[in-house]
């Protein structure tokens, strides 16, 4: 008998637009000038529930929220959405049509999707804090550590404790 192969085997040029589609699939930016804070996502809605056009409902709701730039119903399922990450995000965005019980799509490629994009928003509003703001910050820490009664500090006098 001759032995073939049950599966092709993946080209390594293949895969690597599949995992780069992936990436890239659910964070597509626009406007050039802004194309670091301006993101665009897909939302996906599960089919099975009440109501059947859940993202007519949920871009009503997200049109008058601060940040939201666009959306737009693609199927009775989908909603693109395009934001300005200064002001939103999209674990924000999320939790919103949560707590307004619409039910997201939980597959996991989507939640796999939407971990990665949170912690990439997440990092990239972490970057664009001012780097003043941050030094005030940690002064103000500082500062307030050192007035605070703590055990590093020893209450004898400088010559007993160089004594030993």
């Amino acid at each position: 008998m001759d032995s073939a192969p049950l599966f092709d085997e993946p080209r390594a040029d293949a895969v690597d637009s599949q995992i780069i589609g992936f990436i890239l699939d659910g964070a597509i930016t626009v406007h050039e000038e802004d194309s670091e804070v301006i993101k665009q996502h897909e939302i996906r809605f599960v089919p099975l529930h009440p109501e059947p056009d859940q993202a007519h409902s949920a871009a009503l709701l997200l049109r008058e929220a601060e940040g939201i730039r666009e959306v737009i119903k693609t199927s009775l399922q989908c909603l693109a959405v395009t934001y300005d990450l200064r002001r939103i995000d999209l674990r924000t965005i999320e939790d919103t049509l949560i707590e307004s019980g619409l039910h997201l799509d939980n597959g996991l490629l989507s939640k796999l999707k939407r971990a990665l994009i949170h912690y990439m928003e997440e990092t990239q509003r972490a970057n664009l804090v001012d780097d003043h703001e941050i030094k005030a910050t940690r002064d103000v820490f500082i500062n307030r550590y050192g007035k605070l009664p703590h055990g590093c500090r020893d209450k004898r006098p400088k010559h007993w404790r160089e004594y030993l």
